[in-house]
């Protein structure tokens, strides 16, 4: 199937923008709705964003006009572009797929928006 590595994450100031990537490798990626979750500090792991194999888009109301996912199915990579960061958009992130598989979670990359 799949194996997911997320980079990207750091340290940002509010206002600020990331991009974080997503590589795959396996087979079946251009077929799967990909997306992205973050999870906070004791808090339950939630939607940000998916993208269908036809690139059709869904984002969560929290990050509307302010996130984009996209895909480049020649590289097996999905991308979040994140920008006009705010602290409560702190968390990890991960990807996966949408629904997501249990055996896909990997460690995810830490995003930290503070002044």
């Amino acid at each position: 199937q799949l194996q997911l590595v997320e980079s990207g994450g750091g340290l940002v100031q509010p206002g600020g923008s990331l991009r974080l990537s997503c590589a795959a490798s396996g087979s079946g990626f251009s077929v799967y709705t990909m997306a992205w979750y973050r999870q906070a500090p004791g808090k339950q792991r939630g939607l940000v964003a998916t993208i269908k194999r036809d690139n059709t888009t869904f984002y969560g109301n929290s990050v509307k006009g302010r996130f984009t996912i996209s895909r480049d199915n020649a590289k097996n990579t999905v991308y979040l572009q994140m920008n006009s960061l705010k602290p409560e958009d702190t968390g990890v992130y991960y990807c996966n797929r949408q629904p997501p598989i249990r055996e896909l979670w990997g460690q995810g990359t830490q995003v930290t928006v503070s002044s």
